[in-house]
């Protein structure tokens, strides 16, 4: 029953805090309040009730919790070098619509072809705006930093009357050269991770052979006191080692 409440707590809280024309009319701390005291109480009853599920329980949410954090992280490096395939293609088109004498106005509207984001750029240029200022916050997006150097060429090739073609293409070959240096990395990087994974797992064979052998570890881990503090510590450990490796590679990565 407390448990009960405390989730009708908390999708009232959810509502009322998504409703403008309730939020302003309401104490939200007095409901926060409320329903931190029942979820508190929701926890404590639990915890009496279960025992040492209790933990158990706790262990399994951060393992769901850091397995959502990997899988967001993967989907956000595959987004990102999306984009920057997609930042290529569209400099491309710019670049070769400038070498067949087509206006810089006109040749950005061939990057919004390749992506629909280039088409802040591109309306900064028919409005006459400061196209070097949106690549740059165009750049600002994961993935797309190959855009400040697209920024630099352009500048430079406005203040020296150097080519704004040749610019522009030879700020595309550095982006391209970055991509590539990148995907090299990403490679010799997948060997590692994979090292780590295998080595991230093998406390669950060991676990299978002792079971195999007569044992009972995993009696041991899920319904003993010191079983689940080696529970938690062995997954923190194992948590701390991918993590380390993961920081090493962004550390290597261009």
């Amino acid at each position: 029953m407390t448990a009960l409440l405390a989730g009708c707590a908390a999708g009232c809280l959810w509502w009322l805090s998504s409703t403008p024309s309730l939020r302003a009319g309401v104490d939200l701390r007095a409901v926060v309040a409320a329903g931190s005291a029942l979820v508190g109480a929701a926890v404590v009853h639990v915890g009496f009730a279960w025992g040492l599920r209790l933990p158990l329980v706790m262990i399994a949410g951060v393992l769901v919790v850091a397995t959502y954090r990997h899988t967001r992280v993967v989907r956000q490096r595959a987004a990102s070098d999306r984009r920057t395939v997609a930042v290529i293609a569209a400099c491309e088109g710019v670049a070769a619509d400038l070498r067949a004498g087509r206006p810089p106005q006109a040749a950005l509207q061939a990057g919004v072809r390749s992506w629909s984001e280039f088409a802040l750029v591109a309306d900064a240029g028919r409005l006459g705006a400061d196209v070097p200022a949106a690549l740059r916050d165009l750049a600002k997006l994961p993935g797309a930093g190959g855009l400040t150097s697209v920024a630099a060429a352009w500048t430079m090739a406005h203040r020296s009357g150097a080519g704004l073609a040749d610019a522009v293409g030879l700020a595309v070959s550095v982006i391209r050269d970055q991509r590539a240096t990148a995907r090299v990395v990403e490679t010799e990087m997948a060997a590692a991770r994979a090292t780590a994974r295998l080595l991230a797992g093998l406390p669950v064979g060991v676990l299978l052979i002792g079971r195999s052998a007569g044992g009972d570890p995993f009696g041991f881990l899920l319904d003993s006191v010191p079983g689940l503090i080696c529970l938690g510590l062995g997954l923190a450990l194992v948590w701390a080692g991918l993590a380390w490796l993961e920081r090493i590679a962004r550390s290597v990565q261009p």
